[in-house]
């Protein structure tokens, strides 16, 4: 089996039972690989960004236990250890599990983005996010602004939001 399937499927058992959990980093891993495919990334980056798409907010479970919130710096605290210890057991290339940690570790911070892998992590994972969250068509428009980058990610955003962009 594919290491992608099969660290989609320790996701899987991870979040078992959370199906808003489950569902929310396949359609982050969906929107990613897609712009990453369609932005023509290289095949190792478009390995790294799916691997960090599909475990970005592997976090989220134990800062709602150490903190009882998963706001996004307790995220990006938590969430790289675990994702190394699953990534190492499935035997992923170290350079691979170095920038995956990396990108789960900041993919809540947009000021500084380095690298076309995070800049599509955060734009994929702010589609989902604005869909799932029911922002205001303010923060909609303001995040069209001053986030997305990419032509693809821009393509997607204007059709799934047409009136707030």
């Amino acid at each position: 089996m594919d290491t992608l399937a099969l660290l989609a499927m320790k996701m899987i058992d991870y979040d078992a039972g959370d199906r808003r959990r489950i569902n929310h980093f396949f359609k982050v891993t969906s929107y990613a690989r897609t712009i990453g495919e369609k932005e023509q990334l290289d095949e190792s980056t478009l390995f790294i960004l799916t691997a960090a798409a599909l475990t970005h907010d592997i976090g989220i479970k134990v800062s709602m236990e150490k903190y009882g919130n998963c706001d996004g710096p307790h995220q990006e605290k938590e969430g790289p250890p675990i994702a190394e210890k699953m990534l190492s057991g499935l035997s992923f290339d170290r350079a691979v599990i170095d920038r995956v940690c990396w990108l789960i570790g900041h993919h809540h911070t947009y000021t500084d983005v380095n690298g076309i892998d995070y800049q599509i992590l955060i734009e994929a994972d702010f589609l989902v996010n604005l869909d799932e969250g029911g922002a205001s068509p303010e923060t909609i428009a303001h995040v069209r602004k001053t986030i997305f980058k990419t032509k693809t990610g821009l393509a997607i955003f204007d059709r799934l939001f047409p009136a707030e962009g």
